[in-house]
């Protein structure tokens, strides 16, 4: 049997073809959806006298050694040094247009992750230490702007789709929970 003679030029051209149709696609950005970033939402409820004062199992508190009561919450808010223990993390948060953002409540109680215009004080007015209520806050969990932001304690919330600029989030009950998402 007799092999026609192929050049060498035309044979690696040909095994050069196989493989590139064979080959993955080049690992761009574009090929895989970016990985989240996470926001975690932090509180020291005092599970003694939140439930007692909201409901059983309110506050589902599990940091040790240290909580605030219900009470202290208030005038510390009122006077305008809310408690730093409830909190955004990070507070300021750069991402590139797509980047899915998860926000982890992993404090005892309930948050909101509200996109607000302007920054301002929440659904209650006891924690707005004088601030006029953002207007996207305003009419609370009856609004289902704000109730669809809500992230129970040990749930998270996905927020997709943000577009190019700044984004300004809050809590509407702890309204000086608040991070800026700058998209890029």
């Amino acid at each position: 049997m007799k092999i026609p003679a192929i050049s060498f030029a035309s044979l690696a051209g040909c095994l050069v073809l196989f493989l590139a149709a064979k080959a993955p696609a080049q690992n761009k950005s574009d090929d895989h959806p970016p990985t989240p970033a996470q926001i975690v939402a932090l509180d020291e409820c005092d599970p003694t006298t939140f439930n007692a004062a909201i409901g059983p199992d309110f506050c589902k508190n599990v940091a040790l050694g240290f909580s605030t009561t219900i009470t202290d919450l208030f005038a510390k808010a009122a006077a305008g040094t809310p408690d730093p223990n409830w909190d955004f993390e990070p507070d300021t948060l750069n991402i590139k247009k797509g980047t899915p953002i998860i926000v982890v409540d992993q404090g005892g109680e309930p948050h909101t992750f509200t996109e607000v215009k302007e920054f301002g004080g929440g659904f209650i007015d006891g924690l707005n230490a004088g601030q006029p209520t953002a207007p996207e806050c305003a009419g609370g969990f009856g609004k289902v702007s704000v109730a669809k932001t809500r992230i129970l304690q040990g749930s998270q919330l996905q927020v997709t789709g943000l577009s190019k600029g700044e984004h300004l989030f809050e809590c509407c009950i702890h309204p000086w929970m608040r991070v800026k998402v700058e998209v890029q």
